[in-house]
């Protein structure tokens, strides 16, 4: 115990002893790197840590606000090289990454938090968290972000204005900082951090159009297993015993973030059920079948006043091999409706890349819905 709190003072004590903008060695003494491998070398002329598949996380570090800035050299295979902020308790951080494979794509960068331990890039895609970008593959690549309260830029190789601007989804929190990124290896350099806040330029964000008649909130169950919804027979007890204690929102991105609310890990590493059901509770005021809209990430089970009535995968990957399985209102299903209440849920399951639902009716008229 007394090894271990030397250790954290000595981590502390060398941390805030590196002047702002000073680049930080990768020394053990003053990284944690979780890894399948690292290597520290000499590499392209720059004092390296290659990291293979993990993060280096900087020790004894409370980063807020303020400016990070960092090289990697970049390969051409499929990767996601980035830094990680705001890092807390229950996998909940901010981060972009770069996807370097996607070179000039309109994908080939991410904003993105984690919630619970998940990533939900298949929620919060398109302008508002990534932008185009022709990748360097001979030389440095050098990434600035800069962080101050509830948003955050992005400069990538020095550009004199900001490559993307986006609103951070977590509360401003003091945590930790890594690097690093899944796939393949990539080799990082010149890491330096400023926890001075500075302002930000230019800040504008691309607000996606809202829709609609878009369902603003779903009543959202406890967790169980998908594998419970292929007993038929057993349909009507599962749904007997759930309780819905939750209530999410529709977000700016058209889609309500199941992640919130609900996680895929506990507290000590054990998995947890990977299905939830997200309620709608229609008010119809008479007998009518109405078309009903909606999305849903990854996996989902339809499912009208007990009678299932559509299974469907949208889960990366599902359809091609480009398949990215990025939400919206996709899917339709024809509903018909009993004179008064009727409930409608979505059994919805995930696998990574994000959790989440929406929904719309078509034509409204004549029906009145409350989570």
């Amino acid at each position: 115990m007394v090894r271990a709190l030397a250790t954290c003072i000595l981590a502390v004590t060398i941390c805030t002893s590196v002047k702002a903008g000073e680049v930080i060695p990768f020394d053990p003494e003053l990284w944690e790197i979780r890894a399948k491998a690292h290597v520290l070398e000499h590499y392209r002329g720059r004092d390296a840590i290659y990291i293979h598949q993990g993060t280096a996380s900087l020790k004894g570090v409370a980063f807020t606000n303020g400016t990070i800035e960092f090289d990697v050299f970049l390969t051409e295979r499929q990767a996601f090289p980035g830094v990680y902020f705001r890092q807390v308790e229950g996998g909940n951080q901010e981060s972009f990454f770069l996807r370097p494979h996607l070179s000039g794509k309109p994908d080939a960068n991410q904003a993105a938090p984690s919630i619970n331990g998940l990533v939900p890039w298949q929620l919060y895609f398109g302008e508002t968290y990534s932008f185009p970008y022709d990748y360097n593959y001979e030389d440095w690549t050098h990434v600035k972000v800069v962080v101050n309260g509830s948003r955050a830029q992005v400069y990538l190789d020095y550009a004199e204005k900001p490559n993307l601007s986006w609103n951070l989804k977590h509360p401003p929190r003091a945590g930790g900082v890594s690097i690093g990124g899944g796939f393949a290896p990539m080799h990082y350099a010149g890491f330096t951090i400023d926890e001075k806040a500075v302002e930000l330029v230019d800040f504008a964000v691309e607000e996606p159009e809202p829709v609609p008649g878009l369902i603003q909130e779903w009543s959202i169950s406890g967790q169980f297993d998908e594998t419970e919804l292929e007993a038929l027979a057993s349909l009507e007890k599962l749904i007997s015993r759930q309780r819905f204690e939750h209530t999410i929102s529709v977000e700016e991105n058209n889609a309500a973030n199941i992640s919130w609310v609900a996680a895929r890990r506990s507290a000590d590493g054990k998995r947890l059920g990977n299905t939830v059901f997200a309620r709608l509770t229609i008010d119809s005021k008479a007998t009518q079948t109405k078309i009903f809209d909606f999305g849903y990430s990854d996996r989902v089970v339809v499912i009208l006043n007990g009678r299932p009535l559509y299974r469907g995968n949208n889960k990366w990957r599902s359809r091609d091999y480009r398949y990215l399985g990025t939400i919206g209102l996709f899917d339709a299903v024809y509903l018909d409706l009993r004179k008064g209440e009727n409930t409608l849920l979505l059994a919805v399951s995930e696998d990574f890349g994000g959790w989440g639902v929406t929904g719309r009716f078509r034509d409204p008229a004549g029906v009145d819905v409350r989570p």
